[in-house]
């Protein structure tokens, strides 16, 4: 018998060139015990259809089960010249069942649902992965909010010297956005978890197969209904590819910052040695690699991306082998996300921040000027134009001098000038980056009483999200537990119905 379980068709065999072109192994293997599950459940179902006997699902199970433990242990071997994983687990057991037996597994099923199964189960798990790495980082922002809701910081536009802020905001800033990156995983995740087994190569089967029973055996909320969608359709790939790469471009702003901020220019931040390095040849060198790579690997998931949405539109309905090209992305990028994630949340759990040069450079280059036109509104009743205009004026009168706007009494000189009139006790409040912060009281701005209801209102969000990247855990694991109970009640001789029931 040829080693293709398709090679009925052919005269030839396969040219070891093609072969080495086509094949999928490298890239799957990860996907093995995920095959090894959606093999047991769809043997299950077609005995609980009547479509194989219990005495074949029996010696099919004892198969699987085989396999299922020698990939545990490492010692399932994956031949390349047979294509795929799902070539290999077919392979195996009916190298161990005969064909007569294990030759009934691929009833009612095709590589092109199972392969689209198979990827929907292990991006399950990835998904979840990615998430609890986001969640780390996200509490090391918060950890270091929590006690620097008060703590001046400057605020930038342009990496201009803008408005005060506090460190406490700036850090619930990241962790606003990566509860986000959060909420489009969980939505990809929505979309990954229905069945496609069952769909067959694309138009369904003309056995009874029950689409219902395997896809709550596999843990799927639902099942994909559409049996040429199931197989045509890689949209939540893209989705979650879409969602990866929007977290990678969130990650790659925070890395920037630690690397501008880690200059003697800047001197806001210093991070950790063992997560820094060194020079070859200058001893003095201290450089941020984390941060560096982590901005650069942003890369990487944008062109995974780019990759899969090329890849797509060229596709007609039904499957195609450009979509074999899907995993290669999707688990690079997985593989390039999630460490950035962590790493980055140890970074941030060890940076030491410069809170002297912080206070320093809030009140620089006249980051008050906003509020003392804010004041004009106020208290002179002027329009905003017409206050932004004097204050624009009294900086530019100093423009060389920038810590006059720390003097009161120069700037009551200087609004005298313009012919408003200000005691400089007035002043005071307005020019101290301290109390301008105070002062915010909209929803959601640098003002410490705020920064403190966001890191309230983010703690509760993240517990929720951990809650919910629990629950979705132990519904596979459940679902998991379940699939082996009905394989060791077979074994053991009981009843499918009755295990079923």
């Amino acid at each position: 018998m040829s080693n293709k379980l398709w090679s009925g068709r052919f005269s030839k065999p396969t040219a070891k060139a093609v072969e080495e072109f086509t094949e999928s192994v490298s890239v799957d293997a990860r996907m093995v015990a995920e095959d090894i599950w959606g093999s047991e459940a769809h043997a299950i179902m077609l005995a609980a259809q009547g479509i194989i006997g219990e005495d074949d699902l029996r010696v099919i199970l004892r198969g699987l089960e085989r396999a299922r433990e020698l990939h545990e242990a490492g010692k399932l071997k994956l031949r390349q010249d047979r294509e795929d994983v799902h070539m290999n687990v077919e392979s195996y057991l009916i190298e161990e069942a005969g064909i007569e037996f294990g030759g009934k597994l691929h009833t009612g099923r095709s590589r092109n649902d199972q392969v689209a199964t198979d990827a929907r189960m292990r991006m399950r798990v990835e998904i979840l992965d990615t998430q609890e790495a986001l969640l780390h980082l996200q509490a090391a922002l918060l950890e270091l909010a929590t006690g620097n809701e008060a703590t001046l910081f400057p605020g930038f536009t342009h990496v201009q010297h803008a408005q005060p802020i506090t460190l406490g905001f700036w850090a619930t800033a990241h962790a606003s956005v990566l509860a986000r990156d959060f909420e489009r995983l969980s939505g990809a995740y929505d979309r990954v978890n229905r069945c496609p087994l069952g769909a067959a190569a694309l138009a369904g089967s003309s056995f009874p197969l029950d689409r219902k029973l395997t896809a709550k055996l596999l843990g799927f909320d639902s099942v994909l209904e559409h049996a040429l969608d199931c197989v045509s359709s890689r949209d939540h790939t893209l989705e979650t590819l879409s969602a990866l790469a929007i977290c990678a471009s969130n990650l790659s702003k925070l890395a920037e910052e630690l690397v501008l901020w880690s200059t003697s220019e800047f001197g806001l931040v210093t991070l950790d040695d063992a997560y820094a390095s060194g020079s070859s040849i200058m001893p003095q060198k201290k450089n941020p690699d984390v941060p560096e790579l982590v901005r650069g690997r942003t890369g990487r998931l944008y062109g995974a991306l780019v990759q899969m949405l090329t890849v797509v539109k060229g596709t007609p309905l039904g499957y195609n082998r450009d979509l074999q090209e899907d995993r290669f992305q999707l688990w690079m990028a997985f593989d390039a996300l999630r460490p950035s994630l962590h790493l980055m949340g140890d970074v941030i759990a060890t940076a030491r921040f410069d809170t002297d040069r912080a206070a320093e450079l809030a009140g620089a280059e006249f980051a008050c000027a906003t509020e003392l036109a804010n004041w004009l509104v106020r208290q002179r009743g002027l329009s905003f134009r017409e206050s932004h205009e004097i204050v624009g004026k009294l900086v530019g009168a100093v423009a060389d001098a920038p810590d006059a706007f720390a003097d009161a009494g120069r700037v009551a000189e200087l609004m005298s000038q313009a012919g408003i009139e200000a005691a400089a006790a007035e002043l005071v409040p307005l020019l101290d980056p301290a109390r301008v912060v105070a002062g915010y009281r909209t929803t959601g701005s640098t003002a410490p009483r705020e920064v403190r209801r966001m890191m309230r209102a983010l703690a509760r969000q993240a517990e929720r999200s951990r809650a919910d990247v629990e629950s979705r855990r132990s519904r596979e694991w459940s679902a998991r537990q379940r699939t082996q109970t009905v394989v060791r009640g077979v074994l053991a001789g009981e009843g499918l119905g009755d295990l079923l029931a």
